[in-house]
C-alpha cells in the first residue's frame, strides 16, 4: 500500500502543478479572476486542470479499492500509467487540443481498470 500512497500523493502534486500553471497563465495572458475565459492558451491550461480534477474524483477511490481488495502492486503500476497519461494529456492539450487523445486514454483506461477491477475484487471478497 505504500506505493499506492506514493502514487496518490504524486497525483495530487501533479494536480497542484497544473493549478499553478493556470495561475501563471492567468497572469501571462491577463485573465483577471474570477474569469475563466479569455486567451485560448489560458483556457487550455484551465481545461487541463479541470479535466484532471474530474479524473481524480474517480481515480483516487478506484486505486484505493483495487489495492485494498485486490493487488496493491498492480494498482500502483496502473497509477503510474495514469500519471504519465495526465502529463502527456497536459502537454498535448496546451499545445494542440486535437492531439490530447493518447494522454487521455493513458489516464482514462487505467482508471477504468482500477474501477471495475476493484468492484470485482470487492464483490468476490463479499461472497
Amino acid at each position: 500500500m505504500a506505493l499506492v500512497a506514493i502514487i496518490i500523493t504524486l497525483a495530487l502534486l501533479q494536480y497542484s502543478v497544473f493549478a499553478m500553471l493556470v495561475g501563471k497563465a492567468r497572469g501571462t495572458y491577463e485573465v483577471k479572476a474570477p474569469a475563466i475565459s479569455g486567451h485560448p492558451v489560458f483556457e487550455r491550461h484551465y481545461r487541463v486542470q479541470m479535466n484532471t480534477l474530474e479524473q481524480l474524483i474517480i481515480f483516487i477511490p478506484a486505486i484505493l479499492i483495487f489495492a485494498h481488495f485486490g493487488d496493491a502492486m498492480i494498482a500502483a503500476v496502473l497509477g503510474a500509467v495514469f500519471l504519465v497519461g495526465r502529463s502527456l494529456f497536459a502537454r498535448a492539450y496546451v499545445s494542440d487540443p486535437a492531439k490530447r487523445s493518447l494522454g487521455f486514454m493513458l489516464s482514462f483506461l487505467p482508471t477504468m481498470i482500477l474501477l471495475f477491477g476493484g468492484l470485482t475484487y470487492a464483490v468476490m471478497a463479499a461472497m
